[in-house]
């Protein structure tokens, strides 16, 4: 089993052609390759996708909702082929909204810290809300979330961890549901079936999380329309 970090996924891929994988929150299987077809994956791969690109714009429409005032709008990505398309989409999703957004790039990776850079150039735009795309401040999580409550930047990100860690919001798949589904795959494999035939899953629960400490701390309320919507309030 592989939680879904490509780098992780590509290696265990390189160590076998023949050992079953199953994968965890992977974000795009048939875009990066993976498997041939979500119905029929047709190697030794399969498992549940989380669908981090697909929500990208639905993500950027909740900060907006929850933050009316927004207009301008920092997009935090890393120059992958998914981190770029979830930018262009965002990028649309804000259009539509009649917000201006800063795209602003993360290089990320082993050894890498290039979070105080990002938040300098945040600052320096002047953006009043950000949007953290899907494995942007992976790394440096808890840095991110202190550096947008020091500049009193609303920002949503990816899992239920970033509202914990003390962004806004935050909205994407019930993670705990995909390693609930991710061990039926084992089940089934280790009774004979074989990950070529097993249907790569999609996720059918999403959880809104809001942080009202940090609404609190950034003197926001936070519309009625959208905390009836939450899954969980962080008091």
């Amino acid at each position: 089993m592989v939680y879904g970090n490509l780098q992780a996924i590509r290696a265990a891929e390189r160590a076998s052609s023949t050992i079953p994988i199953v994968f965890i929150a992977n974000p795009d299987p048939v875009g990066l390759g993976l498997v041939t077809s979500l119905a029929r994956p047709g190697g030794n791969m399969t498992g549940v996708s989380d669908f981090h690109a697909e929500l990208a714009p639905k993500r950027v429409e909740l900060l907006k909702e929850a933050v009316p005032s927004l207009s301008r709008l920092a997009v935090l990505y890393n120059k992958t082929p998914l981190g770029l398309r979830a930018l262009r989409d965002s990028q649309a999703a804000a259009a539509a909204l009649r917000l201006t957004v800063v795209p602003v790039e993360i290089r990320e990776g082993p050894g890498h810290d290039d979070i105080d850079r990002v938040f300098a150039t945040i600052k320096r735009e002047r953006a009043e809300g950000l949007n953290v795309l899907y494995g942007a401040t992976h790394i440096h999580l808890s840095r991110a979330a202190d550096l947008a409550a020091r500049d009193r930047i609303p920002t949503i990100g990816t899992t239920r961890i970033s509202a914990e860690a003390g962004y806004l919001l935050s909205y994407g798949a019930d993670f705990p549901g995909l390693y609930r589904r991710a061990a039926t795959y084992i089940d089934k494999i280790l009774k004979g079936a074989k990950p070529a035939d097993l249907p790569v899953e999609q996720p059918t629960k999403f959880e809104l999380v809001i942080n009202l400490k940090t609404a609190k701390a950034l003197g926001l309320t936070i519309p009625q329309s959208i905390l009836t919507r939450a899954d969980e309030l962080i008091q």
